[in-house]
């Protein structure tokens, strides 16, 4: 069972939320906040596998409140929700440790599977809305590049490879079955990647890997 929370200013966001979540057998809605604040009271006060977190909210933003969510103990994945598709403030959310981000008129099934895919440990973003939010707000700068260039030189050659593809969005599966390896082998790699270049999720990864060029 998923516990999930779900966090957003907006009491009938939240209620619609709550109704599609619960559709799904394998997700409970197990805490509620409307705002950051609350969300991390509730997330020490329940254990939470994933939250939707709301960009803008009164009090304490999705951008802080993610931050704060993935410095806890128990720290619950987090799924950032936003209107707007390039709103630079996602991706400073991606940047504070969110596994992904949506879009709030994304299609049911697809936050339902993004809900399965970040609690499973993989990253869920939208697709057309990430390309054109990373281009636009994380163009390279050379210093950021060097810097990221030398991170990626503690890599073996295969790990570089299965990055590449981690970075481009493949899943782990897909990722085993481009390079002829064991789905264990590829989820052992991508553990060794994350603690090599010193990040805490797959979508940090990327970004550095698109840092580097």
């Amino acid at each position: 069972m998923i516990r999930a929370m779900i966090v957003d200013d907006d009491a009938l966001v939240r209620l619609g939320l709550t109704d599609l979540l619960e559709v799904d057998r394998d997700i409970e809605v197990a805490a509620q906040a409307a705002d950051g604040l609350q969300a991390i009271d509730q997330a020490m006060a329940h254990r939470i596998d994933v939250a939707l977190v709301d960009v803008r909210m009164p009090r304490m933003d999705g951008i802080t409140a993610t931050a704060r969510l993935r410095a806890l103990p128990h720290a619950p994945k987090v799924i950032t929700l936003t209107t707007f598709d390039l709103d630079e403030y996602v991706y400073n959310a991606l940047a504070a440790g969110a596994d992904g981000f949506l879009l709030k008129d994304t299609d049911p099934a697809e936050i339902l599977r993004a809900v399965h895919l970040v609690a499973a440990g993989s990253a869920m973003l939208h697709p057309a809305a990430a390309r054109r939010l990373i281009d636009r707000y994380h163009a390279s700068t050379r210093p950021r590049a060097t810097a990221a260039r030398a991170r990626l030189d503690r890599l073996t050659p295969r790990e570089r490879d299965v990055l590449s593809l981690l970075a481009r969005g493949d899943t782990n599966a897909e990722i085993a079955t481009r390079l002829a390896m064991r789905e264990s082998t590829v989820k052992a790699h991508v553990s060794r990647i994350l603690t090599a270049l010193d990040v805490t999720n797959r979508v940090q990864a990327a970004l550095l890997a698109r840092d580097a060029g």
